[in-house]
Parts: structure tokens; C-alpha cells; sequence
């Protein structure tokens, strides 16, 4: 792979450990109730709910992580359609700003580690 796959390859994985630690550990506190336009309320309702997703958030970490430590086209290719796939899941059903800031950089790495 080449040396601009693997770092955005490993953007999108730094980028899904924030998520993780936003959505487990910050969700009710200042920066987690800013970033997601939460309130207080909503936020504690939803903590549980959050924590799981910043889990899966880091099992996509974790998956692109070993991409980039072995040089594995195959588990890139996966774990980063994986994450572009729930960028635009999350963009239509939640907020269209999720495809910016969560597909778009997997697409890129995406076409990096196809054509470079």
C-alpha cells in the first residue's frame, strides 16, 4: 500500500477512536453534549445507547488499525467500506454532515488504497 493509503487509512481509524471516546466517556459532558447538539436530558437518556455505538466505532478502529500495521488490502478494503457505509446510513437517518465527516474520508482512503 502506498504511503498516502495508509495515512488516511490511519486518519480514519484516529478519527473513529475520537468517536469512541466521544460517545463512551464524553457523551454527557460539555464537549459531548456540544458536539452532538444534545441536551443534558437527552444525553443521559441516551448514554447506554452512545456507549455501544462508540464501541463499534472502535472495533472499526481497531479493524483498520490492523490493516495498516500488516499492509492488508483485504482488511482495509472492508473495514473502510464498512465505515462509508455508516457514514451514509448515518447522514440519511440521522444528519447530512456524517457523510462529511465520516464517509468521505473513508471514500478517499478508500480510492487510495484501490489506485495508489
Amino acid at each position: 500500500m502506498s504511503t498516502i493509503a495508509l495515512a488516511l487509512i490511519l486518519l480514519v481509524a484516529l478519527l473513529h477512536l475520537y468517536f469512541l471516546v466521544l460517545e463512551m466517556f464524553l457523551w454527557t459532558r460539555p464537549l459531548g453534549l456540544k458536539t452532538f447538539r444534545n441536551t443534558p436530558e437527552k444525553a443521559q437518556a441516551t448514554r447506554v445507547l452512545a456507549a455501544n455505538q462508540g464501541l463499534y466505532n472502535g472495533f472499526l478502529a481497531a479493524g483498520l488499525l490492523y490493516a495498516a500495521a500488516t499492509g492488508s488490502r483485504e482488511f482495509a478494503l472492508f473495514f473502510l467500506a464498512c465505515v462509508a457505509v455508516a457514514g451514509a446510513y448515518g447522514a440519511w437517518s440521522v444528519n447530512k454532515r456524517i457523510f462529511f465527516v465520516q464517509a468521505v474520508p473513508a471514500l478517499l482512503a478508500l480510492a487510495a488504497v484501490c489506485c495508489l
